[in-house]
């Protein structure tokens, strides 16, 4: 019985005119991380899942993928590049100075249930800072998310600000001292599930009526602390529009982590929930038996804004290919293969026709592929060292000498 080829549920393939588009966003956010002076790193696809259980918070800790490998390792595919850089300071404090700043764009893995803009593999772009306990430090991740937003044509977004001193002060005025993680896991429902329903689940987990009114109660008139009206105040001078973020007592951030405040980003023209996320985790590190290294950081959600870019339509008109000319293949020709040369050496993209096949076949080639130029050296271009080019929009024929042609393309940006 032959096996159907699929792809496995909530996970993709993305074909060339897909991957135009993700690496153009993946060059904005390494574009504008690099202006806030951060540097690149990479970390395994693997860890052991020792380093990575036990981090999250059990709801969280479900969705890793671990497995035994050939030598009865248990492993586990990374489920966020927070705890993967945690435990790079862990093991390299003495090669890092510090304050380190850093970003990675990375594949993470969750064994979750896809759905839109929810899926098994996905990228993250996570950048932090690590060694500072200022509150400049977190300032800059509320102004990093605004200009990553911004430099992408979002024009409708907001950045909810909040703390989990603050949260543990809620639950300290509402007598809750026990379960503070489960009652914040219910907390952090509140912008899909209301009031109601998080009422609801708090009573099923046994918390009194009275308590949970004093949680809401608690809510409504609980103001920023003063670390985080540092932290405001420091926004401000980085020039973030006070439109563009909000203090929001009820953002709680599901991960065990966190240690002060937190952040999330939301496009307003779309409902698929928040796009970026992160906050101060400074036990993280030594909780990995690293050194107590304090760090604050954030990360993107890659997929969930390119849907949400294509959605409502924000993409410039990119081009569909790489390939900027194309050679016209007439059986084994040395001219040909020394242009491919000389143009690749202009740092022209060049696509050299594989088979000698019939002129109007590789033409018909070049404009699937939407290749805007394509050369000919034939056999009178060839005599004379010469070489024909063909606009594919427009069907305009030139014929030039072979030296002329990379000047003559750089005249056609792609």
């Amino acid at each position: 019985m032959n096996q159907k080829i699929q792809t496995l549920k909530g996970f993709r393939d993305f074909l060339p005119k897909e991957m135009i588009v993700r690496n153009y966003v993946k060059d904005i956010f390494k574009k504008t991380l690099e202006t806030f002076g951060y540097e690149p790193l990479e970390t395994p696809t693997l860890e052991y899942a020792s380093t990575l259980l036990g981090k999250y918070g059990k709801e969280a800790d479900r969705l890793v993928y671990t497995f035994n490998d050939r030598g009865d390792r248990k492993i586990g595919l990374r489920y966020d590049l927070t705890v993967p850089v945690s435990k790079v300071l862990a093991i390299y404090q003495n090669e890092i100075p510090l304050p380190f700043k850093q970003y990675q764009i990375q594949l993470v893995w969750r064994a979750d249930k896809p759905q839109k803009g929810r899926y098994r593999e996905f990228i993250q772009v996570e950048a932090d800072t690590f060694g500072s306990i200022s509150p400049v430090s977190d300032a800059e991740y509320i102004a990093v998310m605004y200009q990553v937003l911004k430099n992408l044509n979002f024009k409708n977004f907001i950045i909810k600000v909040n703390s989990r001193p603050i949260l543990f002060q809620i639950l300290s005025d509402a007598g809750i001292e026990d379960d503070k993680y489960t009652v914040l896991q219910s907390l952090d429902k509140f912008d899909k599930i209301s009031r109601n329903g998080v009422t609801k689940e708090l009573v099923s987990k046994g918390i009194s009526e009275d308590k949970i009114n004093k949680i809401f109660d608690s809510i409504k008139s609980i103001k920023p602390d003063q670390y985080l009206l540092d932290v405001f105040s420091a926004v401000a001078n980085f020039g973030v529009p006070e439109t563009n973020y909000i203090f929001d007592p009820t953002l709680v951030r599901g991960l065990d982590y966190y240690t002060g405040p937190i952040f999330e980003a939301f496009i307003l023209d779309n409902n698929i929930g928040s796009v970026c996320g992160g906050g101060r985790f400074d036990k993280l590190i030594s909780q990995l038996g690293g050194p107590d290294i304090p760090a604050t950081g954030i990360a993107f959600g890659f997929d969930r804004i390119i849907d949400c870019i294509q959605s409502l339509n924000l993409l410039p008109n990119l081009t569909s290919t790489t390939t900027k000319i194309m050679i016209a293949n007439f059986g084994e020709s040395q001219q040909s293969l020394k242009l491919a040369t000389l143009l690749r050496n202009s740092n022209i993209n060049t696509l050299l026709y594989p088979e000698p096949t019939k002129l109007g076949k590789q033409f018909k080639y070049a404009s699937d592929k939407n290749i805007p130029f394509v050369a000919i050296i034939g056999p009178d271009e060839a005599k004379n060292n010469q070489v024909t080019i063909k606009n594919m929009s427009t069907g305009d024929q030139s014929t030039i000498s072979q030296s002329e042609l990379p000047s003559f393309m750089l005249k056609y940006p792609l």
